[in-house]
């Protein structure tokens, strides 16, 4: 056999491969594999029951959050990832602004692992409460698995976080998606849903205060009157 038609077809392998590993690449960074989020509906997020931290925990239906004033909520993928911390302190820095609104913020976590909690506590200026069932996660739970780790907007995430002076560590179950919500009282409805496509995928902060700006402050029967 001819020595060229050797080298010819190796390169011709080699150039496919290298096609094919582009190709993926290239779709990787597309949304074409991403599962599409689910919306929550009022209803479904007001029964979610939800466990204070305490050495005596208490249950409670997640309601009870944003019932009388509305609510701002961060459904956290993993307390101890750096990126969450980031946006973690991004929420936080709203704070002085949700205070004067007269609007909480709050946090909660699928699971509660060694110190993990109390170690992102600094990052977060709210109350952290335990979702056990994972259903601020749902309707539909998300997962990004390894794909995440070829996707460069991913990496952009970890860059920025990493500049940022964010660290974090592997502890805990890091692979189902997180979100925010804003929550208006009573039967208002839900005013801002984000739901995480990727690691690192973090909610405008202007979208948030917008969202919160439209709460309507409940009126009791007395003051109708």
């Amino acid at each position: 056999m001819d020595p060229s038609f050797v080298t010819m077809g190796m390169w011709s392998i080699g150039a496919g491969a290298i096609g094919a590993a582009a190709l993926a690449l290239l779709l990787a960074n597309t949304d074409i594999f991403l599962s599409k989020p689910q919306k929550a509906t009022l209803d479904y997020l007001e029964d979610i029951d939800l466990k204070t931290l305490e050495r005596e925990p208490k249950t409670f239906k997640a309601k009870a959050l944003w019932e009388k004033t509305g609510a701002v909520i961060m459904a956290v993928r993993r307390p101890g990832c750096f990126l969450c911390r980031e946006e973690a302190a991004d929420l936080s820095s709203l704070k002085p602004r949700l205070d004067e609104l007269g609007v909480p913020l709050y946090a909660v976590v699928k699971e509660q692992v060694k110190n993990e909690v109390k170690d992102f506590q600094p990052y977060f200026k709210g109350e952290v409460f335990l979702d056990e069932a994972k259903k601020f996660y749902g309707p539909q739970r998300r997962k990004m698995m390894f794909l995440g780790f070829v996707r460069l907007g991913v990496w952009y995430n970890f860059f920025r976080a990493r500049s940022g002076g964010f660290s974090g560590n592997l502890e805990g179950e890091g692979f189902i998606l997180g979100g925010v919500f804003v929550v208006g009282p009573g039967k208002q409805g839900i005013l801002l849903e984000h739901r995480e496509k990727e690691f690192g995928d973090k909610v405008n902060l202007v979208s948030v205060l917008e969202a919160v700006r439209k709460i309507k402050p409940q009126t009791s029967a007395s003051e109708k009157k």
